[in-house]
């Protein structure tokens, strides 16, 4: 049996990330190949330790379409996989057309809220909304072909299903994973200069909830004057950032530390961990986290909840909601011992339902059941979820 997976490029995304975890994961006994259209190499080198073989389009534009899916049609006939999967939206268009032409079973992937209500009502708001229109009618117009489709969340996955028209009995939900050795009980810091510190990594941009984020912490500074949040990240929010932290003097209590390597030990470092996104795919970071068994206060978006139980395994707020989120972090100044308690509650549950050798072996697994068309439908999605 060969699977092959494709994907936009090998560059340090979460999606590439997470493919790289579970098809290294998988059963020696599966066959797999990879093939990329984009040049962004950062993880071709760890993709090569996996021993599988990999193919690069070297497509020098964005809309090098037919090219990319010339490419495919002559690797699929050359390769002969019995079922492609695709991630990310250059990838799923090219994918889906070269499998209609070769007869090749494909199976797509959601992996954002791509038409949420708060995605949709932003790009609405920018210049590019009629380039997301357009992506929008391609997506729709070849959403007829995959035979089925994988999701990370089951939120996302009702949400796109509803705007593409998608029967749920064609969706499968696997949640993203980790590896679970690799995270050590979280254990709480010593307070450093009678400090207690929050922590936020990830990607500087305004969805991720990061201005109400700082705004929290200029009105707790007033009542909780030994408090630190350091950010570890860029995007092109940090400027925003930096001048709201200059302008109301707030260089002693929060950090802009730029982007690390493994970023996500960074939380060990901390007393909780912040994730006040507006809008999110299953966050990578978030089950990062919860392994840890660092205390966490998130938003209450639908992707979240399918991770965090508000107060039994984190705290969490009404997205965009200022207020709530002030008063989530002082619950968690103000009621610590209990906090640690419930961080080891989402240690534990993240490690039985996230760790990815249980996620690499329901991804296999399903593959597999659609290559041999034994599918089990009472674990696809259904009416009424």
């Amino acid at each position: 049996m060969k699977f092959l997976f494709a994907l936009d490029s090998l560059g340090i995304g979460g999606t590439e990330k997470s493919t790289l975890d579970i098809i290294s994961h998988f059963q020696k006994t599966s066959s797999l190949e990879v093939v990329y259209f984009y040049g962004n190499h950062q993880l071709k080198e760890q993709y090569e330790k996996t021993g599988y073989p990999i193919y690069f389009a070297d497509l020098k534009s964005k809309k090098s379409y037919l090219k990319g899916i010339l490419f495919l049609i002559k690797l699929i006939r050359k390769v002969k996989p019995d079922l492609v999967v695709s991630s990310l939206a250059k990838s799923d268009l090219m994918t889906r057309i070269a499998c209609l032409i070769t007869g090749t079973t494909v199976i797509s992937t959601f992996l954002n809220d791509t038409y949420g209500e708060t995605r949709l009502n932003e790009q609405k708001q920018k210049k590019m909304y009629l380039k997301f229109l357009y992506g929008f009618m391609l997506d729709k117009l070849t959403s007829f072909i995959p035979k089925f489709w994988i999701s990370n969340s089951k939120s996302i996955a009702l949400s796109n299903a509803k705007v593409l028209g998608l029967k749920l009995k064609k969706i499968k939900v696997i949640y993203r994973g980790r590896d679970s050795n690799l995270f050590h009980e979280w254990q709480q810091p010593p307070l450093i200069n009678s400090k207690m510190k929050f922590v936020f990594v990830g990607r500087l941009i305004e969805r991720k909830g990061l201005l109400e984020m700082v705004e929290v912490f200029n009105i707790l500074k007033d009542t909780h004057p030994n408090i630190q949040l350091d950010i570890y990240g860029e995007g092109d929010f940090q400027a925003t950032l930096k001048k709201y932290i200059d302008h109301h003097n707030l260089q002693n209590i929060i950090k802009l530390n730029g982007s690390v390597v493994n970023g996500w030990k960074k939380i060990y470092e901390a007393h909780c961990f912040l994730f006040p996104s507006w809008y999110e795919g299953f966050s990578g970071s978030l089950v990062e986290a919860m392994m840890s068994g660092i205390p966490i206060v998130a938003s209450d978006i639908e992707m979240n909840k399918e991770a965090i139980t508000d107060i039994e395994t984190g705290l969490l707020f009404k997205v965009k909601d200022k207020q709530e989120f002030l008063e989530k972090v002082f619950k968690m100044i103000e009621h610590y011992p209990d906090m640690i308690l419930m961080g080891k509650r989402a240690r534990k549950e993240a490690i039985e339902r996230f760790d990815i050798n249980v996620i690499a072996k329901q991804y296999e697994g399903f593959l597999k059941s659609v290559v041999n068309n034994k599918v089990d439908s009472s674990q696809l999605l259904q009416k009424g979820h």
